[in-house]
């Protein structure tokens, strides 16, 4: 398994753009066009005093992160405005791969996992390659990132958990839909893990090649302290994005995560 270069260097840089995607996430566009960074990898933001987290790329020019008010971090990130600074290191981690000649693919996002398929559809049309996307909320206001996706994608689905908009229940009612109507190259999917378990079950079922991009506790991002070990791999360095087929091949995989202390809970 190739592991991608490891770039320690701190950047710390102004910050172009803060834009309120709904209720709790705010977007981050950082005066900061890196261009290296690839769909799929994250990159640590540091806090002085406060401490680091890892965040999903959500487009590379400009450098753009999102961010959910959940956590002491995320909380003192979210208060940020443009001109402030942010220092940050990466890019990091495994990115996704679309195979040579694709055509179509389905990318999936329940939450904020919607963000780094943002980068993988956009990425994806500019290769001339067809994007369409499922994206998942519990309800309509935990919905982000509509107004990107319809912009690159040939088709955007949308479902939530109460009905408010778009197909009423979880991603797979339109995902299963799909599969069965179009022919994909590949499906991506992040967000929650019990999601991504199925939307790969499903794709494993109709020999579709699948990646998922898995979360785990990250603490350093280069495969130093262990805490996001899953099955003898760091999902910071050998991932986040996984074939399906590795995946399965964890137990944990779609059954356990474990929490800060390394502990494996159940689901």
């Amino acid at each position: 398994m190739k592991r991608f270069e490891i770039n320690n260097k701190i950047y710390t840089n102004k910050i172009r753009k803060v834009i309120g995607e709904n209720y709790r996430v705010k977007s981050i566009e950082i005066d900061h066009d890196m261009t290296k960074a690839l769909p799929g990898q994250f990159i640590m933001i540091w806090l002085p005093g406060i401490g680091e987290r890892p965040m999903s790329i959500g487009n590379n020019v400009p450098l753009t992160i999102s961010v959910a008010n959940v956590g002491n971090i995320s909380g003192e990130i979210c208060k940020l405005k443009a001109g402030d600074k942010l220092s940050y290191r990466g890019p990091y981690g495994k990115p996704f791969s679309v195979p040579e000649k694709a055509k179509q693919i389905l990318v999936v996002g329940g939450g904020y996992g919607i963000v780094p398929m943002y980068f993988l559809a956009k990425a994806a049309r500019e290769s001339e390659i067809e994007p369409f996307a499922v994206v998942g909320g519990k309800t309509e206001k935990d919905l982000i990132y509509q107004k990107p996706l319809f912009a690159v994608c040939k088709e955007v689905f949308i479902t939530t958990d109460d009905g408010s908009k778009g197909r009423k229940g979880n991603v797979m009612v339109e995902v299963d839909d799909l599969l069965q109507k179009k022919k994909f190259d590949c499906v991506y999917a992040c967000g929650p893990e019990k999601m991504m378990y199925f939307v790969a079950q499903a794709c494993r079922k109709q020999n579709i090649p699948c990646q998922v991009s898995l979360e785990r506790y990250m603490k350093c991002g280069t495969g130093v302290c262990g805490s996001c070990a899953i099955n003898g791999k760091f999902t910071c360095v050998d991932g986040p994005v996984f074939t399906a087929e590795e995946a399965f091949a964890a137990s944990e995989f779609g059954k356990k995560h474990r929490d800060a202390t390394g502990q494996a809970k159940d689901w």
